[in-house]
C-alpha cells in the first residue's frame, strides 16, 4: 500500500478492489479504479501532501493557508466572475466578499 495510507484506506482499497473483480474487471484496471478512489477521498478530507490538487482543499484551513489554485477552484464553484486574473489575495478578498 502507498505511504501515508491508513488501515482504513487500504480495507477501503481492497473493498472497492474486490467488488470490481467481482464484476468481471481485469485486475490491473481494479486496482487503478480502486487507488484513485482512495486517493480522492484522502483528497478530500485533507489528508494527501499534494502540493496542487484540483480540489479546494481542506476545508478547515483558512482561505491564506490554501494554494492559490484551490482558492480559484472555489471561486469557479460559487462562480466569481474575473477569477481566471486574480492573484492569491485578489481570490481571497472576493471568497469573502470585500
Amino acid at each position: 500500500m502507498p505511504k501515508g495510507w491508513s488501515k482504513h484506506d487500504e480495507d477501503m482499497y481492497e473493498a472497492i478492489k474486490e467488488s470490481s473483480l467481482d464484476r468481471g474487471m481485469d485486475e490491473g484496471r481494479a486496482q487503478e479504479i480502486a487507488a484513485r478512489t482512495v486517493n480522492k477521498n484522502r483528497r478530500l478530507e485533507g489528508r494527501t501532501p499534494n502540493k496542487h490538487t484540483q480540489g479546494t482543499g481542506n476545508p478547515n484551513k483558512r482561505y491564506e493557508d490554501r494554494t492559490r489554485d484551490e482558492l480559484y477552484n472555489i471561486a469557479k464553484e460559487k462562480n466569481i466572475r474575473g477569477r481566471s486574473k486574480m492573484d492569491k489575495e485578489e481570490l481571497v478578498q472576493a471568497l469573502r466578499g470585500n
